[in-house]
């Protein structure tokens, strides 16, 4: 049996992003973010009530700041304590996982969606994903980009308006466009003298 379009989009291979069941979905979302958006002086409880209605997984203590926009929701998944800040943005045409106690600074955006290289391709409407997994513990500095297919370990840090291109390993530091790894700091020595 052949997969519908929205099967395609899941499963991460080329679908036609007009196609009236995705379509659908997304008009159920932009409903839903109206709500949610609508929700900033509500309380927390009420939010995360809120987002345990559309997001596939919310761990206890997430809070999600509006407004917050995304293109289903049904592909999000937030660990326990997670917190994200005013204006983030998440394409989610496939998954999308943060772990637990992962602080994401405003205005971060995460891109699952991505586009074929052919422009035959890209005319006739056709897109495809590429999940997004960011670990536990990982602090996303404001105004950072997460692009497609992008894997971040546990306890990294991502700069602030850094553009990331490539997985991150557990507990690397990456600053810039395109993010690359910072160098270690030398450790200051205590009192001036060295302890060999």
């Amino acid at each position: 049996m052949e997969k519908t379009q929205k099967q395609k989009m899941l499963a991460g291979e080329l679908y036609d992003a007009g196609d009236a069941e995705i379509q659908a979905d997304l008009v159920s979302a932009c409903a839903w973010m109206v709500k949610y958006n609508a929700s900033l002086g509500a309380a927390v409880q009420d939010r995360l009530s809120l987002l345990r209605e559309r997001l596939a997984r919310v761990g206890d203590g997430a809070v999600v700041r509006p407004p917050f926009h995304c293109d289903y929701g049904f592909n999000i998944s937030l660990g326990s304590g997670v917190f994200l800040n005013y204006k983030c943005v998440i394409l989610d045409v496939v998954g999308v996982s943060i772990g637990d106690k992962t602080q994401i600074g405003p205005g971060v955006q995460i891109l699952t969606a991505d586009h074929p290289r052919d422009s035959a391709s890209r005319e006739a409407g056709l897109e495809f994903g590429r999940p997004v997994r960011i670990g536990r513990n990982v602090w996303i500095g404001g105004g950072a980009l997460i692009l497609p297919g992008v894997t971040i370990g546990d306890d990294a840090v991502i700069g602030a308006g850094s553009v990331v291109t490539r997985d991150v390993g557990a507990g690397q530091t990456v600053v810039g466009n395109p993010a690359k790894p910072r160098p270690a700091r030398p450790q200051a020595s205590r009192g001036g003298q060295s302890r060999n």
